[in-house]
């Protein structure tokens, strides 16, 4: 397998095929990238960001408007979108340390919940997973994952990085999103000798991930000139996290996070071509998402939820973009607003791919898959949120935002306030509905089986023992 930098495309490559479809379920290819804001792509507003691929998968597909990850930190959203589950009940409460997600200290961190793939796995798919794994044991496969690229320690260099391949160690050259597709590519290759059986394949890129030091040239000329008006001049935050501070107003930044985007909208365009070439386009629903979201100047800082002290639950740190793509099967050109979680994707994928999974009340989502079908289905008007010692609700207009009493509490106006600039939690004219929904949110994470959140701890490992010893539902 070539593990050389590809040609660069600058234009989609997505042309429907004839129908080879056959009358089986549907392969699944998921894309997602980490620290990536909804923000950050064409299709959802940002002109200046060169994504072509992927405007057009919105363009002939549906689009979310409204798609939240419920933790704002890559392995413990990582771990929902897997398990259905909220953090306080998979376990993952933080992102995974290199010593616990890789080597002989780390373990299966999510065990006793069944992933959605394992039940895919028993219903005739084949699965393969190349990129970031970043939930334990990145060295081997797991979940019913047969064939394995894995990305050890959920991170390390662009350039020339080290892959996990099937159990093998292999130092590879080249650019490491290219390399993810590379390892694609092979699985799909292999695929293509078996049409009987259908596929899910899972992309999980490390872009646009930090380092912003190496992006290959090809990515960057698209920017040559650019003023990047997507990103935010703000004064800084006073909470913003020291070791991203750098970043502020940094234009360099702007340009290699905005090439890292454009580096897997290519990688996206190769996949989607290696599909048309097997004739299996049409028989296969493609869906691009994103572990959590990226602030690059709003609210005055760059990061993530853990981009301040204390850490946030801003709009931009939670929103993802979320597009569904399945010629014939899913209406081009939808753009769907309702407020949808990462928990929600574990019983939407089994929904649309008519497989079932026994009920365990440790997941606390709901299928969005009835609006894929273009129905309108009666829909909730609040989603739920935690990280390390903060939890959080959000309403169509409200968000209250909640953390243990060594660091303030927040609420802010979302209608009159969609800049989350001013905590009015202390305004009288607020009251009833801070109290209101300070009660539910308690009801919600009681009802979840959550503990309360003064036993919660900011470390990796301090946070994830007090969640395993939680009883558990028969």
């Amino acid at each position: 397998m070539a593990a050389t930098r590809r040609t660069f495309l600058t234009s989609a490559p997505f042309i429907i095929a004839p129908s080879r479809a056959a009358a089986r379920r549907p392969n699944v290819v998921k894309f997602m990238t980490d620290d990536h804001g909804a923000w950050a792509l064409g299709a959802y507003g940002c002109g200046e960001m060169h994504t072509p691929v992927i405007d057009r998968l919105a363009k002939d597909g549906a689009l979310f408007t409204r798609a939240f990850a419920c933790t704002p930190v890559c392995s413990p959203s990582r771990a929902t979108y897997l398990t259905g589950a909220i953090p306080s009940r998979h376990s993952v409460q933080d992102w995974l340390r290199p010593v616990d997600s890789f080597g002989p200290k780390s373990r299966v961190w999510y065990e006793g919940l069944t992933p959605y793939s394992e039940v895919l796995a028993r219903n005739g798919y084949t699965l393969g997973m190349c990129g970031k794994w970043h939930m334990g044991h990145d060295d081997r496969a797991q979940a019913g994952f047969t064939y394995w690229a894995s990305i050890p320690g959920g991170g390390g260099p662009y350039k020339d990085p080290t892959f996990v391949v099937n159990g093998q160690t292999r130092p590879m050259k080249g650019y490491k999103t290219d390399l993810v597709t590379d390892f694609a590519l092979e699985f799909l290759d292999q695929r293509s000798k078996d049409k009987d059986k259908p596929f899910y394949l899972l992309v999980p890129y490390y872009a646009p991930h930090t380092p912003f030091n190496y992006q290959p040239d090809v990515y960057r000329k698209p920017y040559e000139g650019c003023r990047f008006r997507c990103f935010p001049r703000d004064e800084m935050h006073p909470w913003q996290n020291e070791g991203l501070a750098k970043n502020h107003r940094n234009e360099a930044s702007m340009h290699a996070y905005s090439a890292l985007i454009t580096g897997v909208d290519h990688n996206v365009g190769r996949v989607l071509k290696k599909l048309e070439e097997m004739g299996q386009r049409e028989n296969t629903l493609v869906i691009f998402t994103a572990d959590q979201g990226w602030n690059a100047g709003h609210h005055g800082m760059w990061g993530k939820g853990n981009g301040t002290v204390p850490f946030n639950m801003y709009e931009e740190s939670l929103r993802v973009p979320m597009i569904w793509n399945h010629p014939g099967r899913i209406k081009p050109g939808q753009r769907l607003d309702p407020m949808i979680s990462s928990y929600d994707f574990f019983p939407t994928i089994l929904d649309y791919l008519g497989v079932t999974a026994a009920p365990d009340k440790r997941r606390v989502g709901r299928s969005f898959a009835a609006f894929l079908r273009g129905q309108k289905p009666q829909w909730r008007s609040r989603l739920f949120f935690e990280y390390a010692y903060v939890r959080a609700i959000r309403t169509e207009n409200l968000k209250y935002i909640e953390r243990t009493k060594e660091w303030p509490s927040e609420m802010f106006d979302l209608e009159a306030d969609p800049g989350e600039s001013r905590n009015v939690i202390d305004d009288p004219r607020h009251a009833k509905q801070r109290d209101a929904l300070r009660e539910e949110l308690h009801r919600f994470f009681t009802g979840a089986g959550a503990p309360p959140i003064e036993e919660w701890r900011t470390t990796t490992t301090q946070v994830m023992e007090p969640y395993r010893r939680v009883k558990q539902e028969e």
